[in-house]
């Protein structure tokens, strides 16, 4: 991509509906752009290149406010990376800990499962064991 395009170009390039690219915009993840003088929005590879780095960072469940620290960061080379490795460390804390209560979901369903093997409703050990 080269030169500058419209939102449903930069939608299609990286595969992000336009409504997210000017809530992001909104947002102040992405620079507010030139506009044409019928007022259609038009986009560099910057702003593809700062998309792109969203949606990576956000396919990683990183909150709004984490991307918008991250972009930041990014824009000054000579900053130091411990905000980075923090932000990516918390991250990781949060994920282990929705892993460790999947788990446990996963064995709670597991002993629901294992535990019925009535015929009908009125025999079921899951319903008797929700309804308590």
């Amino acid at each position: 991509m080269s030169g500058q395009i419209t939102i449903g170009r930069l939608a299609k390039a990286t595969d992000t509906k336009a409504v997210t690219i000017r809530y992001y915009e909104s947002a102040g993840l992405i620079s507010p752009v030139n506009r044409t003088q019928g007022g259609y929005r038009l986009y560099t590879d910057r702003e593809k290149d700062r998309l792109l780095f969203i949606k990576r960072a956000r396919q990683l469940g990183l909150s709004l406010e984490d991307v918008k620290s991250l972009l930041g960061l990014a824009d000054d080379e000579n900053a130091p990376c411990e905000q980075v490795d923090s932000i990516i460390h918390e991250q990781l804390e949060r994920v282990r800990s929705r892993v460790r209560d999947l788990l446990k979901l996963e064995q709670e369903l597991g002993r629901l499962e294992r535990g019925c093997k009535a015929e009908t409703i009125g025999e079921c050990k899951i319903i008797e064991s929700l309804s308590r």
